[in-house]
């Protein structure tokens, strides 16, 4: 249940989506009657894409979260490696059977690197798809084709193609490689996820170290007006509201311990 209402909700609630929604309710209630009401609501959606669009809203949002875990000295030795899914264009690569990777692609890019750092090391992709209508291939079947072709043995890799999102990940995972105590693992995924993720498998009793990639902020982002192009304007406030709801939705509901974790 939660995972379908998480859907609809944030469905809802991504700026552009938000924005449209708001001028279509203020148009219907401007016909019913409500002027005032209906014109407020208009005001609402032109303040929520402006900001959005026009403003470092974004930037501002992610930054403390990719600053939350910096990614530490590389350990001498490593017993495994976790990429958690959300780095492929599912649907393209279901249709055209491809390796098209999207926005987090860096998160297997940078897991090819660390298999070949970490020759012994077992490479998990955790990641079904995670979407209620569009129809696409999830990560664990996508990635051993790119994985293979940048070097990395099949036999390496350990796949988990049913989770739906991130709690799901770090159970799943947790399950099918039952890690032992004193093992080192590195957990990959963007540096934005990083806070959530971790307390994740935290959670599942699973002890990872985190490896962050896919940044979307230099660090020094102030408040500005139009600090980036538009799209990725919009990109990133939907990516930091969204990872800010997560943490918040997560901890009220028991799935975290902190509505902002950080290192022990």
């Amino acid at each position: 249940m939660f995972f379908y209402l998480s859907k609809i909700f944030w469905f809802v609630a991504q700026p552009l989506n938000l924005s449209i929604l708001l001028l279509f309710a203020g148009f219907a209630i401007c016909l019913a009657g409500s002027r005032r009401i209906g014109l407020s609501a208009f005001v609402l959606a032109l303040a929520v894409l402006s900001l959005a669009t026009w403003t470092s809203l974004g930037q501002l949002l992610l930054g403390p979260l990719e600053d939350r875990f910096p990614r530490p000295p590389a350990p001498e030795s490593v017993a495994g490696i976790v990429v958690l899914g959300g780095g492929f264009e599912g649907a393209i690569n279901l249709a055209r059977g491809g390796y098209e990777l999207n926005s987090g692609g860096d998160r297997y890019v940078e897991t090819a690197i660390l298999a070949r750092r970490y020759p012994e090391a077992r490479v998990v992709v955790t990641g079904g798809t995670g979407t209620l209508v569009l129809e696409g291939e999830g990560d664990g079947a996508t990635a051993p084709r790119l994985l293979e072709a940048l070097g990395v043995a099949r036999e390496r890799m350990v796949l988990e193609n049913d989770s739906r999102d991130t709690y799901e990940n770090a159970q799943f995972t947790k399950a099918l490689v039952t890690p032992r105590p004193g093992e080192t693992w590195l957990l990959v995924t963007s540096a934005f996820h990083m806070p959530r993720s971790m307390a994740l498998f935290a959670k599942a009793d699973f002890a990872v170290t985190a490896w962050p990639v896919d940044y979307r902020t230099t660090g020094r982002e102030g408040v500005s007006l139009f600090a980036d192009n538009p799209i990725d304007s919009v990109q990133a406030a939907t990516i930091g509201l969204r990872e800010w709801i997560g943490l918040l939705a997560y901890w009220l509901t028991g799935r975290i311990d902190s509505p902002f974790p950080g290192p022990p």
